[in-house]
């Protein structure tokens, strides 16, 4: 993967944010390319060093087939089978040395967007867990700058409210109120 991420990218930036290395990793962050993973992955080799995992929708299980290899698990949305993947992603943050991967929006968004929606999944898990990982959001962002490979900007924060007992827009919130200052601080990088 750290070959890939040389091929594919100038360079991934990212803040660093203290890693409780005796919790498992919830970590949300925005889908705008087929590249997140990787450049999760590659936060995830360089900061919190767990076993990565991602939620997945099943059709792009079915086309991308190597995910699996990955550490990615499927969801049926909109089926009584997504409860099966609730209960395995809620399984998988109980191990601290895991990390679990979501992308609430539930699908591919430009990097543009200024809103980013939350699909309901996300709460249940949460609940399910009764709080027993580190959250964090994560908000990429591309450019190219004078670089003919893109950069990526990783802009990280660890989130400590519990919000087990809160609904789904009240992390939609929250998420998006990083997303903005995220964005803000992507628009005020300065070229040499």
């Amino acid at each position: 993967m750290l070959w890939l991420v040389g091929k594919q990218f100038h360079e991934i930036l990212f803040n660093k944010i203290d890693v409780d290395k005796d919790r498992s990793v919830l970590l949300i962050a925005n889908h705008f390319s087929f590249w997140d993973g990787l450049i999760v992955f590659y936060v995830n080799n360089c900061l919190f060093k767990k076993k990565a995992h991602v939620m997945i929708l099943e059709e792009t299980s079915g086309k991308e087939p190597f995910l699996k290899y990955t550490g990615a698990f499927s969801v049926k949305k909109n089926s009584r089978d997504i409860l099966a993947s609730i209960n395995y992603a809620a399984t998988l943050l109980d191990n601290p040395g895991n990390l679990v991967l979501i992308y609430p929006q539930g699908r591919l968004y430009s990097n543009f967007v200024t809103e980013i929606h939350f699909e309901k999944g996300i709460s249940r898990i949460i609940k399910q867990c009764k709080g027993n990982f580190q959250l964090v959001f994560a908000a990429s962002f591309v450019q190219y700058f004078k670089n003919p490979k893109p950069a990526v900007t990783v802009y990280l924060k660890n989130e400590y409210v519990d919000y087990a007992a809160k609904s789904t827009a009240n992390l939609q919130m929250a998420y998006q109120h990083f997303y903005d200052e995220a964005k803000l601080l992507q628009t005020e990088i300065e070229i040499s």
